[in-house]
């Protein structure tokens, strides 16, 4: 290791960490740890190798001892869990992280260094060729090269408003401050976007520079990456982190085409052979009904993953939070209040239709006309429930702010 000496004078002279998740990597990790030592010997860079064992059983501890690493032993398993246990033991100002399988060139780790120097909060490798790099014939498979890592990849920049151009690159470096500050809760692959979807929405400086990925070294092991199970954790970590697409546009969607069929079906409109009656009125009110507690869903996400830190608040809940306290008017009860108009017209609706069933010594009623009243009368008591319920449930989100 570049600096063997403990203690605290010592640990703040390092400039840099190599983190290296590892699990079962005899074959390739000392030859990492050794590119990644001679590099920074060569360039006059202080720093040392940080081996994360994820629980080898093939003699690779060993080796990387041998080698000049420092090995954290993480329990815990998983690529993003060995990656914050070494994260989190480096004595570096910059953490640059990259699979212990030589598959990525350690030797190019001073233009990682040089753009942390000169600013960057993280600075991401690109093996694509839309971003410069260059994968080597055999480095990846098609599926992952063609599809999964393109795709992944524009789902990213279209969700989160990122230019990375491969978000799945393993080789990148940060400031282990602004790493330690997002506070990153995925222990598998995933780890890797959500370090960049996270630096995206709370404003870090982040940097791209090419990179070229080779055919990994492992002989005697297989790669740890499961292509459906990772590529699905990863979308779905994306829909959770996005409350706007998983949530709102779905939801105010469903609302809208609800709102539209019950227009075509209250006044009983024809068109083009088709007549819109009390049927189309009851899937409409149901549209209407799924929609809004799918866009309160994504209130409640939202207000959740503000609290605990996992999204940044908007400016927009920061005026709403601001006008409140100058209005000394609480959210919650200007919500009851809507929730209590919409049962009162709902209310209204039900009862003009009792009282005509009243009216008629309870006789029978002419469908027609009475379901155009006693579906919206049913449908906005239904919504007034669910504002009234998920608006306490805000307020108890929100407690820890107010």
């Amino acid at each position: 290791m570049t600096d063997s000496n403990d203690g605290p004078d010592r640990d703040r002279l390092l400039e840099l960490s190599i983190v290296m998740p590892c699990l079962n990597e005899a074959d390739t990790v000392a030859t990492c740890v050794e590119k990644s030592l001679r590099t920074m010997r060569e360039y006059g860079i202080r720093g040392e190798v940080v081996v994360a064992d994820n629980g080898s059983t093939d003699g690779s501890i060993e080796l990387a001892l041998g080698a000049g690493a420092r090995v954290i032993h993480v329990k815990r398993r998983g690529y993003g869990a060995a990656l914050m246990g070494g994260i989190a033991e480096a004595r570096g100002q910059f953490v640059l992280m990259g699979d212990a399988d030589d598959s990525y060139d350690f030797t190019t780790l001073p233009i990682f260094y040089e753009k942390l120097a000169a600013g960057a909060d993280l600075v991401q490798g690109c093996r694509l060729p839309s971003g410069g790099g260059t994968v080597m014939r055999g480095a990846m498979p098609p599926l992952h090269r063609w599809l999964g890592n393109p795709l992944l990849t524009k789902l990213v920049q279209w969700m989160f408003k990122t230019r990375i151009q491969d978000v799945y690159c393993g080789l990148r470096a940060f400031r282990k401050t602004w790493q330690q500050g997002l506070e990153q809760r995925c222990t598998g692959m995933e780890f890797a976007t959500e370090m960049i979807i996270k630096s995206a929405l709370f404003g870090g400086r982040v940097e791209q520079v090419p990179v070229t990925l080779h055919p990994d070294g492992r002989i005697h092991q297989r790669s740890h990456l499961r292509t459906f199970r990772d590529g699905w954790r990863t979308l779905r970590f994306f829909l959770l982190l996005c409350p706007r697409w998983t949530f709102f546009f779905p939801g105010i969607s469903m609302v809208l085409v609800g709102v539209l069929l019950g227009a075509l079906a209250l006044p009983q409109i024809r068109w083009i052979g088709i007549a819109f009656d009390v049927h189309t009125l009851l899937v409409g009110v149901l549209a209407i009904l799924v929609g809004s507690q799918w866009i309160w869903c994504g209130v409640l996400a939202k207000s959740f993953a503000i609290s605990e830190g996992i999204l940044p608040a908007s400016e927009g809940r920061a005026s709403l939070e601001e006008q409140e306290e100058r209005d000394k008017s609480s959210h919650l009860e200007r919500l009851l209040l809507v929730a209590g108009v919409m049962a009162l017209c709902g209310i209204a609706l039900v009862g003009w239709t009792a009282l005509e069933w009243y009216r008629s010594d309870f006789g029978p009623l002419d469908y027609a006309t009475t379901m155009r009243r006693v579906i919206p009368g049913v449908g906005l008591i239904a919504m007034a429930a669910q504002f009234a319920a998920s608006s306490f449930l805000l307020s108890v989100l929100r407690l820890s702010r107010l």
